[in-house]
């Protein structure tokens, strides 16, 4: 007997005809396949669920990586000055695709943003990949490019999953707000991640990893419709063994994050940094201390030595750790005799309990940082339910009081963004006094005057355009200058 291929197609088809109605043709008496059929599967490596081309894992390479310790910013002194975190992070990049070029096994995915998200520094040493027409204005085009761009996320998630999945490295650069259309296509690569990861002949892949810039503190013109954190409690949803979310205070602390994240495999890491100049509080060896525990107490902006704090001030994300620093320097200034202990969180999983997430703190140790019985003043990135929502179980929870985007924005200042949202300076202070009744009649003589220069700071802002110089100007370790009962400052020149 011999059999055509499009008589086996036709009887697999399930076809009309006289052809599927004669089964000795198909098996043995035994009722077995016969051996002619049973040879057409293919062998070893040419199975589907076999072939190296579809495992990523079998075919993945380390990196090459440059020391980012090499590109640390100088921080001789908590508050320096800084040209803007991820501009600090793009040369480091831009070293990463410098190494990797042959073979190629890195690429920058983007919508459009890596110029716009102060990553530029990385087209000194590759293009946009082109293959379409290019005209003489065109900038950063080329035949061959390791950054990859198109105004559509779904596209970019697409080529970066389908990147991993081949045994490559890569990320994802993207403005916060608008990772969002991605979301269902996370979900799938995270679910796949999680369940791939208990198969033995699936080796683990290279992470997936999101860098978001452009957030919802500093919009500048684009306003409202950019200002949405939420990608984050998305994230968290997924299980504990698959997610990962950063939020580096400074340009040292992504340094070191995202060179882990590079290092990583078979996560979703979330990298949340901003690119506008803000102030640096760390030293590399110090960046590199704080982002492999995670969280901890920054000695040198609290004031607690050894004694038990009146309140701790909590803070995760660079916007609101400026925002907690400045409010301790006013405590600090006009409360003096007030304890207050300062906990900057860079891994956010670090608040869940160790049952939850293998990053998590003990209760011990959470206990240890945030006390069981002071109050908690938390200034957050994102939507403040999350915090509550990742330490409901810890101790101290009742007295946690967390400040975040409450979904207030529009076209303004910086500064008023975090006006809008109660996570300013200001507001955070008041928290304190209305929670720490050992402030006395001082702590509400300074509260009566920090309402007023909320007020001031409205008005000057709508006549000015921009933010008091006593906010513009502020640094940590110079007295906070307020100006109490002094007119707004006249119009800039």
């Amino acid at each position: 007997m011999s059999l055509g291929i499009e008589h086996v197609i036709h009887i697999g088809a399930g076809l009309p005809g006289p052809l599927n109605d004669q089964p000795q043709e198909l098996f043995d008496a035994s009722g077995r396949l016969v051996a002619e059929l049973a040879e057409l599967p293919p062998q070893g490596a040419r199975r589907m669920s076999a072939n190296p081309h579809a495992n990523g894992g079998l075919l993945l390479r380390d990196l090459k990586m440059p020391d980012f310790r090499e590109y640390a910013f100088k921080v001789p002194l908590p508050g320096t000055g800084g040209p803007g975190d991820t501009r600090v992070l793009g040369v480091f990049l831009s070293a990463v695709a410098q190494l990797n070029q042959q073979p190629r096994h890195f690429r920058i995915f983007g919508p459009d943003e890596t110029l716009s998200n102060g990553l530029e520094a990385v087209f000194a040493v590759t293009n946009r990949q082109w293959v379409a027409e290019t005209r003489s204005n065109d900038e950063f085009l080329a035949r061959s490019g390791q950054v990859m761009e198109m105004l559509s996320e779904h596209q970019c998630e697409g080529w970066l999953e389908g990147y991993l999945l081949t045994g490559r490295h890569g990320l994802f650069n993207c403005y916060e707000a608008f990772i969002h259309i991605v979301d269902s296509m996370f979900n799938q690569h995270a679910k796949w991640l999680k369940v791939t990861a208990s198969l033995s002949w699936r080796p683990r892949i290279a992470s997936l990893n999101y860098l978001l810039a452009s957030h919802v503190w500093r919009q500048d013109h684009n306003g409202f419709s950019h200002q949405d954190p939420g990608f984050i409690d998305h994230v968290v949803n997924k299980k504990a063994e698959v997610v990962r979310v950063y939020l580096p205070p400074d340009a040292n602390c992504l340094l070191s994050t995202m060179d882990h994240c590079l290092r990583s495999r078979h996560y979703v890491n979330v990298v949340i940094a901003g690119k506008h100049p803000a102030p640096q509080w760390l030293t590399m060896d110090a960046a590199i201390d704080h982002c492999t525990k995670g969280i901890g107490v920054w000695q040198w902006a609290s004031n607690e030595y050894d004694a038990q704090p009146d309140v701790v001030m909590g803070c995760a994300g660079d916007v609101p750790t400026l925002e907690t620093l400045a409010a301790v320097s006013i405590l600090r200034q006009h409360l003096p005799d007030l304890k207050v202990r300062v906990v900057n969180v860079v891994d956010l999983m670090k608040l869940q309990p160790q049952s939850e997430h293998p990053h998590g703190l003990s209760d011990p140790d959470f206990d240890a940082l945030f006390t069981t019985d002071r109050p908690v003043i938390f200034a957050f990135h994102a939507y403040p339910w999350l915090i509550h929502r990742l330490t409901y179980r810890r101790n101290n929870h009742h007295n946690l009081h967390v400040r975040g985007y409450k979904e207030e924005g529009t076209i303004t200042t910086s500064f008023d963004m975090t006006v809008l949202n109660d996570l300013d300076r200001f507001h955070l202070v008041m928290d304190v006094i209305d929670r720490v009744p050992q402030t006395g009649a001082k702590g509400l003589h300074l509260k009566r005057q920090l309402q007023d220069k909320l007020i001031e700071h409205k008005r000057y802002i709508d006549r000015c355009g921009q933010d008091m110089p006593e906010i513009r100007n502020w640094q940590w370790g110079n007295p906070h200058p307020l100006n109490f009962g002094n007119q707004s400052p006249p119009l800039p020149a």
